[in-house]
């Protein structure tokens, strides 16, 4: 029998090579079995957290708050005044932050068009309880259009492979296109007399990008001479 790290010969008796100091093993000899110890041996337990139990704790934590100043609302001014813009907030910070949690896989394609669901119910809300009459002509025209872009994007994005430039692109000039549409809709709400005009910088500047972005889609050379310059 020889070692197999340094050559020299070894008995049959040997369990160590005395030049190397390798352990010597050999397949004819029987491993020795395993030592019974008096005691049993440790081994640390991996529990993992449940998933439920971790977000019905989260989910605590904006209760409590909700409650408490709904509690100091109702006991100082009898009624639900600053109370609503409180719970308001936390639900949708709850709604951006949280919901998607209880989900394994969440999808983004129902999350977003649902969080911006939260946000016009919120302004509704708002407009209600302060006589403002804005909601219908100006707030719930202006984030419906921002959550139409939005969830057009998410959802190409999502279920399209390809084509990455020209989704972006056309969702920056419908973002410019967007910005005249709240400036008709600020002068139609509150009256202030004024000629669409800051809108059309926006709608330059995000119509020129969103077509280099498309130029940039459509003119492969070009394209991948960017990829090999900036990495992407």
């Amino acid at each position: 029998m020889y070692c197999i790290k340094c050559g020299v010969e070894l008995a049959d008796s040997e369990k160590v090579c005395p030049l190397c100091g390798l352990k010597v093993y050999h397949p004819d000899i029987p491993a020795p079995q395993k030592i019974d110890y008096p005691y049993p041996k440790f081994e640390r337990s991996s529990e993992t957290v449940s998933r439920f139990g971790f977000m019905f704790v989260v989910t605590m934590i904006f209760v409590v708050p909700i409650l408490l100043s709904l509690i100091c609302d109702l006991s100082i001014n009898h009624q639900v005044t600053w109370s609503g813009y409180v719970i308001g907030g936390m639900l949708l910070f709850y709604i951006f932050s949280v919901l998607p949690s209880w989900f394994r896989t969440p999808n983004p394609v129902i999350f977003v068009p649902v969080s911006f669901a939260a946000i016009i119910l919120f302004l509704l809300y708002v407009d209600v309880t302060n006589h403002g009459g804005w909601f219908l002509t100006f707030a719930l025209p202006t984030v419906a259009g921002f959550a139409a872009i939005v969830t057009t994007v998410v959802t190409l994005m999502k279920y399209v492979r390809r084509g990455t430039l020209f989704i972006i692109g056309g969702a920056v000039i419908a973002l410019g296109a967007h910005m005249v549409l709240m400036d008709f809709l600020i002068n139609l709400t509150f009256n202030t007399g004024r000629h669409i005009f800051w809108s059309l910088i926006p709608l330059i500047v995000l119509s020129f990008i969103g077509l280099i972005l498309i130029f940039i889609g459509i003119c492969k050379p070009l394209r991948e001479s960017l990829k090999k310059k900036f990495f992407i």
